[in-house]
């Protein structure tokens, strides 16, 4: 999920080479993650949860290793969540198609796509590692743009 705006819901934020990346989390897990362009005001008082997956995305961003965080819950129907799941299979530095992971998961590839945007927790659960047959496909909604730069990044990041 991406925005252009700060948003007072998220509970920590870190500057990183794509933007603004802010994280909320529940007592337990990770429950959004937001790409921003500029910082976020953030509620009052810190979440240690919310601290941990920033500065795991920090590191990764920064040039470390891919983040597999195992404190996740993204908030979505069955269908939404079974993709998801997918996607976390995806292994960093690879891509699969929108209709790759339709046929996996006996869907189509327009359902997979919003279910690629509906996705809560970008960067942890990876939907920039998905691409249309004949070219990057979108982030987050957007087909060009901030959006695309940000999801080829990403793409290049991991290779």
């Amino acid at each position: 999920m991406t925005d252009q705006s700060p948003a007072a819901e998220y509970q920590a934020a870190c500057h990183t080479p794509i933007g603004w990346v802010a994280v909320a989390a529940s007592q337990d897990a990770v429950v959004k993650v937001k790409i921003l362009e500029s910082q976020p005001r953030l509620q009052a008082g810190r979440h240690v949860l919310a601290d941990q997956a920033c500065a795991v995305l920090d590191a990764w961003l920064g040039g470390g290793k891919w983040p597999r965080f195992a404190a996740l819950e993204p908030q979505g129907t069955d269908f939404q969540r079974r993709v998801w799941k997918a996607l976390l299979q995806i292994s960093p530095g690879q891509t699969r198609t929108y209709g790759e992971l339709a046929r996996q998961l006996d869907s189509s590839p327009r359902a997979v796509g919003g279910a690629c945007r509906s996705n809560p927790i970008p960067l942890f659960i990876p939907c920039h590692r998905v691409v249309a047959a004949n070219g990057d496909g979108g982030f987050a909604g957007h087909t060009q743009g901030r959006w695309m730069d940000i999801k080829r990044w990403l793409i290049r990041h991991e290779r």
